[in-house]
């Protein structure tokens, strides 16, 4: 166990072990805590979470079907490495699926709905102006979220959870303080149009906004593939 990982204690509340394991692990891949490439060692994180060796493995299994773990020879789990492909294939779907999240926004929200958008490009301009990547990037997922929600569409709803998980490590791997006041304004934007429930505007701005999203981060991990040769990671324990 490295001196950065945490020791944390699963058990308390209504969730399951499995769960309880399984939104750790997902968090700290997401947060970065667990950097892409690094080994995730079954045993020692059951070792950690003060838990048997099934929940841990049944998380693992989950986070690698979501795509946040990949099974290399000879080194078992690790976090995925997000690449060009693999972003461009999430940035397809998201498109479509946020386009119709605004539309339908647009033609269901409420004025606590809009309050709640509201508060988050407010607490994301602060953000911003203290050059609080993170939590811009943060912010910026939670409005997203909360479109969906006003979207009114519980199978849309379904479909963009397992995807929420990806949308901010995204955010997260490709953020930079230069981002915040492009984003906020494009967020801006695209609350006004919700505000004035004119769903072809809201739709066709937030395609925009996926799409200038889309160019940046495929830029920046372009870039990053080309200027970093592979290193081996450290283990989150050994076998």
């Amino acid at each position: 166990m490295t001196e950065s990982t945490r020791r944390t204690s699963i058990g308390a509340g209504d969730k399951s072990l499995r769960d309880q394991v399984y939104e750790a692990l997902r968090e700290r891949i997401i947060e970065g805590e667990l950097e892409p490439g690094r080994r995730v060692v079954e045993r020692d994180l059951a070792a950690e979470f003060e838990v048997s060796r099934i929940p841990v493995r049944e998380a693992m299994q989950r986070l690698e079907a979501e795509g946040f773990l990949t099974t290399q020879p000879r080194r078992g789990a690790v976090v995925s490495r997000v690449g060009v492909e693999d972003a461009a294939h999430f940035f397809d779907v998201r498109e479509s699926l946020e386009a119709l999240a605004a539309d339908l926004a647009a033609r269901h929200t409420d004025a606590a709905g809009l309050r709640r958008l509201e508060q988050l490009l407010v607490r994301a301009r602060r953000a911003t102006e203290r050059g609080r990547a993170r939590d811009v990037a943060a912010l910026n997922a939670d409005f997203h979220r909360q479109i969906v929600v006003l979207s009114g569409n519980p199978l849309l709803q379904d479909l963009m959870q397992p995807l929420d998980g990806r949308l901010r490590r995204l955010f997260r791997l490709t953020a930079e303080p230069g981002d915040g006041p492009l984003m906020c304004g494009e967020h801006e934007e695209l609350f006004h149009a919700l505000q004035a429930g004119d769903p072809q505007t809201a739709a066709r701005l937030a395609r925009r906004h996926v799409a200038n999203t889309r160019a940046a981060a495929l830029k920046m991990l372009a870039d990053r593939a080309a200027g970093q040769e592979e290193q081996p990671q450290a283990a989150v324990g050994s076998r």
